[in-house]
């Protein structure tokens, strides 16, 4: 009975034929096969093969159609530089190119500091991208304006012609009204593509590899009651309104309600919502014409008014303007890109203010029918980021970029009722700002602000808890 071989002296032994699986595999009998595929672990098949035993298959195989499940062992897969090349014959360089081999799997693991960047990265993408809101509130209950050029200003009663062709190209106005709720899934991509400073410019070379995908659910339900849930690499946002408030969740702030009143969600107005889209730039004017990728287009600019800046704004965190822009294509009358900007003011005390700028395009693409409904079912956004204004030639800049594919629509679903907007218990008493999704800056201005309306949340949690105890007394 031959005695059986050792893991080291097996290991020594395929050391000695060059760490080759593949100069060791033979095309003859099973009994010719290395001695590392006896090393294999196996386990019993449950068929009618009775006491046939098959190798248990690697957790990762690069190609699953070469997997055979037979009753023999399965040979190893290759550990080491493949010698089949055009240098497999020269005996001299088997130690160069393992040596080779492993300098570059070493090369290739990803470092704490890496994984780290990946991860601030990543909180970056799903707080300015993962669930923003719309500008200002839109009311279904007011009557569409009608389109009237007496004693209206050209700009007016243009974009009230616009946003007419608008709504009949999307489906029409009854077929839009008689839609009661709605449902949405898809998927996307998010990618952190390019970073500026003052003084150098680093370029995100590997988009495929450093790209983030995940998908993305929307239900909507009138009036102004919605929810969304976005799960993208190992994170997920949570956001929602019950027509009353609209809160937020994420891992790194919890539940919380949004400051500013009720808003809509602008990944609704990106092709899935025709009708809060029409609503939106009611009061719109429209400005001129552009080229958007060879297209002719209207340009309707909507402004937010003062007191709905005023009621967003916390703090030492200001939002001084929000402006909406949407390019309407003269040919199909649909929206093919929407984009927003919005500047925000961040004071410290005793110091100089901080300014950010966040600029929003989203293009819309591939518009097909859905119950009667025209749909864009794919599309992309770019995203920037502009800070400045503290200290002379200390600004910066990122930019990033999300694609996003519609798999499922539905309108009118039945069962849906207003139980699936409410909002999660662990809600907080207070508010917080979009402003504190924005990346820390050197002298942790926005870090201030998110601590003062910590603060202030913490203020009023005690002033609760503390009046239910008096009542309890």
């Amino acid at each position: 009975m031959e005695k059986k071989q050792g893991f080291f002296s097996a290991l020594k032994e395929e050391v000695i034929r060059g760490l080759s699986p593949s100069r060791s595999r033979s095309t003859g009998p099973a009994s010719h096969r290395s001695p590392m595929s006896g090393l294999l672990r196996r386990k019993k098949t449950n068929g009618n093969g009775g006491g046939g035993y098959m190798a248990q298959p690697e957790p990762l195989i690069a190609r699953s159609g070469s997997l055979r499940l037979t009753g023999e062992a399965l040979a190893p897969l290759m550990e080491g530089p493949d010698p089949d090349g055009s240098e497999a014959g020269d005996s001299k360089r088997v130690g160069s190119g393992l040596g080779q081999w492993v300098k570059g799997q070493l090369s290739r693991t990803p470092s704490f500091a890496s994984m780290s960047c990946r991860r601030s990265d990543l909180r970056l993408l799903l707080g300015v991208m993962g669930a923003p809101l719309a500008p200002v509130h839109v009311s279904f209950t007011d009557p569409s304006p009608h389109l009237s050029i007496k004693n209206t200003p050209i700009e007016t009663s243009s974009a009230q012609y616009i946003l007419q062709q608008y709504t009949a190209a999307s489906g029409g106005q009854k077929l839009q009204n008689s839609i009661r709720n709605a449902y949405a899934m898809g998927k996307l991509k998010m990618m952190a593509c390019e970073s500026e400073t003052a003084t150098r410019a680093v370029k995100n070379r590997n988009g495929s590899r450093a790209a983030e995908s995940g998908g993305f659910v929307l239900w909507q339900m009138n009036p102004d009651m919605w929810y969304v849930e976005l799960a993208v690499g190992y994170s997920k946002v949570r956001a929602g309104c019950n027509g009353k408030l609209v809160w937020r969740h994420t891992p790194w702030l919890g539940s919380h309600t949004a400051k500013g009143p009720v808003r809509p969600l602008r990944r609704a107005l990106q092709g899935l919502d025709p009708r809060t889209t029409a609503c939106m730039f009611a009061d719109a004017r429209c400005i001129g014409e552009k080229k958007i990728d060879g297209e002719d287009c209207f340009i309707l600019k909507l402004c937010t008014d003062p007191q709905t800046l005023k009621a967003r704004s916390e703090g030492p965190a200001e939002i001084i303007r929000h402006v909406l822009f949407g390019y309407f294509s003269q040919k199909t009358g649909l929206l093919v890109l929407i984009e927003d900007s919005h500047l925000t003011r961040i004071q410290s005390n005793g110091g100089d203010a901080v300014y950010w700028e966040t600029t929003i395009n989203s293009y819309l693409d591939d518009y097909r029918p859905v119950e009667g409904i025209m749909i864009a079912h794919s599309g992309r956004s770019v995203v920037t980021l502009f800070r400045f204004g503290d200290v002379a030639m200390s600004h910066t800049k990122t930019k990033m970029e999300e694609a996003w594919t519609i798999e499922e629509v539905a309108f009118n679903i039945p069962g849906l009722s207003i139980d699936c907007f409410i909002p999660p218990g662990d809600l907080r008493s207070g508010s917080i700002s979009e402003t504190c999704e924005l990346p820390q800056d050197g002298k942790g201005m926005n870090a201030i602000a998110l601590a003062a309306q910590r603060a202030k949340l913490a203020v009023q949690d005690s002033n609760a808890r503390s009046k239910s105890w008096r009542m309890e007394a």
